[in-house]
């Protein structure tokens, strides 16, 4: 059985998420995007939980079957927020469990630190490493995933609150670490670069906050598994099972909201390198720029550029189709109904988004949406062509399907746009 699995999403009842992030639009957006797999997000939140036990039925193994028939695994993402060694961190981790039972533990434990009442996504006043201890301890079958390792804020690597190792972070409990998620402004071959992670598989998914299909699966993993359940799932990423686990997909590190150094109220966004020459210092207003991904990794990495471990799982970079086709066609204009319809009328065409962006032929392409420059650019998209003006200090970024050089941007006169990075 091919899966195409997200395990990282949110539901209707964390911050900043859809009103449509329940069962039945969640199920429906992975329909269309092509996914058969899906994290349910959020079930320490006690209404979720209830609707998930309304609206899911048990297909036995530790799956669960919406009513549009999408496969779901329970599953939470948890804010930790401690001190160690004289500062505040604050990690986000990904919890996996395999049955209602499971879940029900783990929220009676995780209750004793946080309200988990206020939100999808509760705060713990809990570190990494005691968590880890407690729940493996206590709870039979549960998993757990450090969530978008790299990210400044809420990450095990974090360059505003987050560690220099995951040895610091978890302790001894590291060994007993799932698999790590590298996160929007992250990919593989960057944290290939840190030998201290090889043990581990690397995962994407989304965290999406939407069931549209330009962020659900906008990342996720592709396995091959004879039966489908909570065991096997686990045992492909704890043995990095090469025949089992087939590869990521990833949007191109530089589309993360992070991925290079900069300051956002002050349009000032630089490569890793020329942030040093400033001293990390915004130049505009002299305050600190937020470090990103990329710096990050160059700091803390023991491997030239490059280097590929013998293990490697494979990937590919891979924008949403509806991003290709806005900013292909139409620079860049998110939300338009003319890119809405283009979108539709392929992936009806060929079932899925996914289809559409890694199987359909160029031809078959041209035959339904008649427009050579966005057939073009789904291939481009497809090998992994396609350059983007890098993302910082929580700005997206931005895809470009012609030839340009990609500068640093610094502002003196306020926001630009990033049509200034050309």
């Amino acid at each position: 059985m091919r899966v195409f699995a997200d395990l990282h999403i949110h539901s209707k009842y964390s911050r900043g998420t859809s009103t449509k992030m329940d069962i039945y639009h969640i199920s429906e957006g992975a329909k269309k995007k092509g996914l058969n797999l899906l994290g349910t997000g959020d079930f320490t939140h006690p209404l979720w939980m209830k609707e998930l036990k309304q609206e899911l039925s048990e297909a036995g193994n530790g799956i669960y079957v919406s009513k549009q028939g999408v496969n779901f695994i329970l599953s939470v993402e948890v804010s930790n927020i401690f001190e160690k060694d004289g500062k505040v961190r604050k990690i986000h981790n990904l919890i996996l469990a395999k049955d209602f039972e499971a879940a029900e533990q783990v929220v009676e434990i995780l209750s004793k630190y946080g309200d988990l009442k206020a939100d999808g996504r509760p705060t713990l006043s809990l570190s990494c490493a005691e968590m880890v201890e407690l729940l493996k301890n206590h709870v039979k079958d549960v998993e757990i995933i450090p969530a978008h390792i790299w990210t400044p804020w809420f990450s095990l690597f974090g360059s505003r609150s987050g560690f220099d190792s995951l040895k610091e972070c978890f302790e001894e409990q590291s060994k007993k670490i799932l698999a790590l998620e590298t996160g929007l402004s992250s990919d593989p071959a960057m944290n290939w670069r840190l030998s201290e992670l090889d043990d581990y598989a690397l995962v994407s998914f989304s965290d999406s906050h939407s069931p549209n299909a330009w962020r659900l699966g906008r990342e996720l993993c592709v396995f091959e598994i004879k039966e489908l359940s909570f065991d096997a799932m686990v045992r492909v990423l704890r043995k990095k099972d090469e025949k089992r686990f087939l590869f990521t997909v990833e949007v191109d590190p530089a589309y993360g909201k992070y991925h290079w150094d900069g300051h956002r109220k002050c349009a000032v966004c630089l490569p890793p390198k020329e942030a040093e020459k400033l001293g990390n210092i915004c130049p505009v207003c002299g305050k600190p720029l937020t470090i990103g991904v990329l710096h990050r990794v160059e700091m803390l990495a023991d491997r030239e550029e490059g280097f590929v471990p013998k293990d490697a799982i494979p990937f590919k970079k891979l924008l949403p189709l509806y991003e290709v086709i806005s900013h292909a066609l139409y620079e860049g204009r998110l939300y338009s109904k003319k890119v809405e319809a283009l979108e539709e009328k392929l992936i009806n065409a060929f079932g899925s988004e996914l289809a559409v962006l890694l199987e359909t032929s160029k031809d078959e392409l041209l035959k339904v949406c008649k427009n050579e420059r966005l057939v073009e650019a789904i291939m481009l998209n497809r090998e992994g062509k396609v350059k983007v003006i890098p993302g910082y200090d929580g700005v997206y970024g931005k895809p470009v399907f012609e030839e340009v050089e990609i500068k640093p941007i610094v502002s003196k006169v306020g926001q630009q746009s990033l049509n200034d990075f050309l």
